[in-house]
């Protein structure tokens, strides 16, 4: 009979067990739907490691949750029952158990979360590496680029408060980042006062941009559609329209647009920061926060205007 409850106890372990890990796996693929479509090659990487740490934090969750569960059901003190526990103090067994789980799961996340990194080598972290260490290679250029691979290259400029963006190739400079799908981009960041913040929530990629120094950040477009470019650092009063639309086509709707834009001629943009404060400093009424004045609209071929993002 104690055979039949050990090994009766040892299969609902395994019965527990099993149904706690397809749980988790099952909560794990879900996260895919919460996230914002994948607009760029990178953002698989991000996502399966989002996925990852959303399978390992369900299964540690449910498990914990259980077993605290578990215990109240049925290792509850009787009705009337007033007498101490066992006076049990100390496990060692125990104790290296709980501290050496938890060890291994660090390394494991690190391990895992470091691989994704360098899969992903959108070489703008590595490029600020460099600055501070001189002579450090980038992990990007050996496994992600091959010599025949079509690269696009394209000058950004982030400045209090509008995205500049020019396109070497014709001559063209927008406010609205066209790129071509399924080609390589590499992006020169440059910031011409503060830190500013280029993040493309569809892309899954964010990259600091420092004053006075220019940062290659490459990626790789996968998806046709619209997106938003924001600033993720607070870069001033008006920097919650330092926003640009990101619009990926393919390449022959890429080259059509880019030939249209160098035929216009240079003027103003469009500057949702300027206008604000202009209609500030007209009104006679202090807004009641000091602020630097934002730079000039700048002169561009295109200028694209707020559309629905994805």
């Amino acid at each position: 009979m104690n055979i039949w409850n050990f090994f009766r106890r040892i299969l609902i372990l395994i019965a527990s067990a099993i149904a706690l890990t397809v749980t988790s796996l099952w909560v794990g693929q879900q996260a895919y739907s919460w996230l914002p479509p994948q607009g760029a090659a990178e953002s698989v990487l991000i996502d399966n490691l989002i996925s990852f740490l959303v399978t390992l934090g369900a299964f540690i969750f449910l498990g914990v949750t259980g077993v605290v569960v578990y215990s109240l059901i049925f290792h509850r003190a009787a009705p009337g029952d007033t007498s101490d526990g066992p006076p049990i103090e100390g496990n060692l067994t125990l104790e290296i158990v709980w501290t050496v789980i938890p060890v291994m799961l660090v390394f494991w996340i690190a391990g895992y979360s470091y691989q994704i990194y360098q899969q992903m080598g959108v070489q703008g972290s590595d490029e600020l590496m460099k600055l501070q260490v001189p002579g450090i290679e980038s992990a990007y250029a050996a496994t992600m680029e091959s010599p025949n691979q079509a690269v696009t290259d394209i000058d950004v400029t982030a400045k209090q408060w509008a995205w500049i963006f020019h396109y070497p190739e014709r001559n063209v400079t927008s406010t609205e980042l066209h790129l071509p799908a399924n080609e390589h981009v590499r992006l020169a960041l440059q910031s011409e006062d503060v830190i500013h913040g280029f993040y493309i929530p569809g892309f899954r990629l964010k990259q600091d941009i420092i004053p006075n120094t220019t940062i290659d950040f490459e990626f790789t477009p996968v998806r046709e559609g619209k997106y938003r470019l924001t600033d993720s650092q607070y870069s001033g009063t008006y920097f919650a329209t330092m926003e640009a639309n990101v619009i990926v086509e393919s390449p022959e709707e890429y080259h059509k647009w880019l030939k249209a834009a160098a035929k216009n001629q240079l003027v103003p943009a469009k500057n949702q920061a300027a206008l604000e404060y202009a209609q500030a400093s007209e009104s006679g009424f202090p807004n009641g926060w000091a602020t630097v004045v934002p730079a000039q609209p700048p002169l561009v071929n295109y200028s694209g205007g707020k559309e629905d993002k994805q």
